[in-house]
């Protein structure tokens, strides 16, 4: 047979292409001329979908004459995969899956008995039956484990990013709802929300209908702008844009109001493979999981070593008990079963698995520096966490140079706030240049935020007359393109407390006279720009253009419902005497076409001024 080509589509085709491209938020059709388009691919577009999965891997959709569709997985082959990886901006395919791994598609089945040789350019170069004639049902939906590599000089245009997300929910297929408009995310306002709008969001996401539409910011306030509001579905919808929706001004409803969903999932089992003992409640203990198989599965524990609230995260998610407050790496109070193999070691995970068998371990080679059962992992989880965020205007709008005198700087000196070069200067002449701004770190989650450590192992600083919760609560770096750090800086949390607060919220935590420390839900705690060290030493730092990068909690010491928004990053251009600070914005505020522009304003290639 020969390989089917892609065709122009029909007018009545090329419509509804450009509705579902405006109402997806994808670029206007491509032109001829477009460049990051291979000419077989014209006119198609390519994503990964699915659940559970990993961003490189999922069932494959084609969206062909404005309508998204799948692939029958009848002759499907590795070479196919390695195909649509290529289509999808990665190198090649590891893997492929058949039987709708991740869930049934809906709409269209493009291509059936898909044969490639794996060379091709283009799956249009492959042959099939033909665009749209297939025998198969969804249940036979194809999906490809891509290699987690992206082709060097890729563009996205030829993938569809996803223009709505969930964020701070505390299981998978629930939380806050987010929409990309003008490159920049935002909520929704939750006035007439309800459960067929959270449908379209959740087929969107590709999970099932929604189960519940929640309203009043159950799932924690967002930040920035609110972009829709008195969204009407009918719950048909392929997308929530789709939707007839208000655009909303400032005033017209505040972040008090996020709308969120929950939504029906298909069972995994993998909260069977898990479990806890010894503890007081169903919500810690020791972890235990199963290993074996095909013969017979067994119980056993996971080492302790190097065991903290990223891979506890992911063991209280797999349990369905939600977010991690503890990762113990001792678990010798739990000692009640007799559970004494240790199964899983060198457990390393990012936070956003669904199973501990999605983290990188050891395998079936067990390493464990200490293996008495008295040092395996435990977690204690818990259905609400905090979620810190900085203000990034603040930053921007405080942002000034010092050039302060050395024989004030003994203090900051101590406490290790200084350059290393600092330690060589000509004591107590000379100066240092600071780069100063100010701190104003919000919780918009659903818990306080509490130092790990309580107040009988806070330590005592003499100097600044202070203790320290926290030994690095935020981390201050000025990078090049490249990622180099040239200048680093770090802020010990001397006083976490609620510096202001939303007008329905009381303040609860105060640093003055040895008091509790912490920031309340809804409040915030204000690092001003002219205390010691809320600065970056820049004084070895040439000219240039920079990324002023700034983490909150970096070390992961604090469990919250997201890490992803703890990082804040600007411009910055530097010419010997004055700084530049602009383009603030929290790392996932942007779409990832807006943080590529970001990552490549001019001047930054060669780390020149201009």
């Amino acid at each position: 047979m020969k390989p089917v080509g892609v065709g122009h589509p029909s007018p009545g085709g090329f419509l509804l292409w450009l509705l579902g491209s405006l109402c997806l938020g994808s670029p206007s059709p491509p032109s001829p001329s477009g460049t990051e388009k291979k000419d077989g691919s014209q006119g198609l577009r390519f994503r990964l979908a699915g659940f559970p999965r990993k961003p490189y891997e999922g069932r494959v959709e084609i969206l062909r004459a404005g309508e998204w569709g799948t692939i029958c997985d009848d002759d499907f082959t590795l070479q196919a995969a390695h195909v649509l990886c290529r289509e999808l901006g990665f190198t090649e395919a590891t893997g492929w899956t058949h039987s709708a791994k991740y869930g049934a598609g809906t709409g269209r089945i493009w291509l059936d008995n898909l044969s490639c040789r794996g060379t091709e350019q283009s799956v249009s170069e492959c042959t099939s039956r033909g665009w749209g004639n297939s025998d198969c049902t969804h249940d036979e939906d194809a999906g490809v484990i891509c290699k987690d590599q992206r082709l060097p000089g890729f563009s996205d245009s030829n993938v569809i990013e996803a223009w709505v997300r969930l964020k701070g929910g505390a299981h998978p297929g629930e939380g806050r709802v987010e929409v990309l408009k003008a490159g920049t995310w935002g909520t929704v306002c939750d006035r007439k929300w309800d459960v067929q709008a959270a449908s379209v969001v959740c087929r969107e996401l590709g999970f099932g209908s929604a189960r519940e539409a929640l309203s009043g910011a159950r799932m924690g306030q967002g930040m920035g702008a609110v972009h829709l509001s008195e969204v009407r579905c009918s719950g048909l919808e392929a997308s929530l844009w789709m939707c007839p929706h208000k655009n909303i001004t400032a005033e017209d409803c505040s972040h008090s109001q996020d709308a969120a969903v929950r939504c029906n999932l298909p069972s995994t089992g993998v909260e069977t493979k898990i479990r806890l003992s010894g503890g007081r409640s169903r919500y810690e203990g020791r972890v235990e999981v199963q290993v074996g198989g095909p013969g017979p599965l067994r119980w056993g524990l996971i080492c302790g070593d190097n065991w903290g609230t990223l891979e506890a995260m992911v063991a209280c998610r797999q349990l369905g008990l939600g977010y991690a407050n503890h990762g113990l790496q001792e678990t010798w109070y739990w000692d009640s079963g007799n559970i004494t193999e240790v199964v899983m070691s060198g457990v390393r995970c990012t936070g956003s698995e669904l199973s501990l068998d999605q983290c990188a371990h050891h395998g079936a080679h067990i390493a464990c520096k200490r293996t008495e059962t008295r040092f395996t992992a435990g977690v204690i989880c818990s259905e609400t966490a905090s979620d810190l965020l900085l203000h990034a205007a603040l930053v921007q709008e405080t942002a000034y140079i010092e050039d302060r005198p050395l024989h004030m700087l003994y203090c900051a000196a101590e406490e290790n706030c200084l350059a290393s070069s600092a330690r060589s200067a000509n004591w107590p002449y000379g100066h240092r240049r600071l780069l100063r701004f100010s701190s104003q770190i919000h919780n918009l989650g659903r818990a306080d935020f509490r130092p790990k450590a309580g107040r009988h192992s806070w330590v005592w600083h003499e100097c600044h007359g202070h203790y320290h919760s926290m030994d690095i609560f935020t981390h201050y770096d000025i990078l090049t393109p490249n990622g180099t750090k040239v200048a680093e800086g770090h802020k010990a949390s001397f006083c976490l407390e609620d510096t202001e607060c939303q007008e329905d919220v009381a303040k609860r935590y105060e640093c003055a006279n040895f008091g509790e420390q912490g920031i309340t839900v809804g409040c915030w705690d204000l690092y001003r720009h002219d205390i010691d060290c809320q600065w970056i030493d820049i004084s070895d730092v040439r000219p240039g253009n920079y990324i002023l990068q700034v983490v909150i909690n970096p070390n992961y010491e604090v469990a919250e419902s997201d890490f992803t928004n703890n990082a804040m990053r600007c411009n910055c251009k530097y010419d010997g005497h004055r700084i530049w600070v602009h383009n603030c914005h929290i790392g996932d505020a942007f779409s990832e076409e807006a943080n590529r522009i970001f990552e490549r304003y001019p001047g930054q290639t060669n780390n020149q001024v201009i």
